[in-house]
């Protein structure tokens, strides 16, 4: 038997319903994190989300207020190194700062977060630099060249590297592998990541005897 267009309406309404209940923060954060990323703030609207996420706008409203809070939300989602962070430390904690600095620069390199700098993520009006953005991956950054530079302090001390400005000689490690790995992210050049890693630890060893 055909169904009422009341009838419809009705089914219509719930299935909307169903959507809108099932599209979660998390799912909502999914999508729009990818969208940002891909096109930046000021190319992605709030209806864009909608529709790939099968939810509404006042579901978004309530959970993030209105389109910044969402993009600020899905900047800090996906703009983090804090795992890397992590795994960086554990590889270096209590063991030799020769071999800390050998599995740094192995791990960096395998294990680099390079979605946590997709461009869109960075773009707030047209291709003005988002400030936010910027001081949230800034600070991780500066995490990781403490951890380098303590590691490299230590190795001093124990007087297995010369003794040298700790704080410069992680400038110049972190900034050989960054240029490896930011000319992968931007420019998709690849690079051999063993033969790089051997290459970075020896000349950094060879400068610090």
């Amino acid at each position: 038997m055909l169904a009422s267009p009341k009838m419809r309406v009705v089914r219509s309404s719930v299935g909307l319903q169903n959507r809108v209940e099932h599209s979660t923060p998390e799912k909502i954060l999914q999508v729009a994190s990818k969208l940002f990323a891909e096109k930046g703030y000021s190319n992605v609207s709030i209806r864009d989300v909608c529709r790939e996420a099968g939810t509404t706008a006042p579901v978004i409203y309530y959970h993030f207020r209105n389109k910044r809070g969402l993009f600020d939300a899905a900047a800090r989602r996906k703009i983090t190194m804090k795992d890397f962070i992590t795994k960086l430390r554990s590889e270096t904690v209590a063991r030799s700062p020769k071999k800390s600095i050998q599995l740094l620069v192995r791990v960096y390199l395998s294990s680099f977060p390079e979605s946590a700098f997709e461009h869109g993520l960075y773009l707030r009006e047209s291709a003005s630099l988002d400030k936010e953005s910027a001081r949230m991956i800034s600070e991780d950054l500066d995490m990781i060249h403490s951890l380098t530079t303590s590691v490299i302090q230590k190795g001093i001390e124990r007087g297995e590297f010369k003794d040298t400005d700790a704080s410069l000689a992680a400038d110049c490690l972190l900034g050989m592998l960054n240029r490896a790995v930011f000319q992968r992210i931007h420019f998709s050049r690849p690079f051999n990541r063993e033969s790089y890693s051997r290459y970075v630890t020896d000349f950094f060893f060879r400068a610090l005897d």
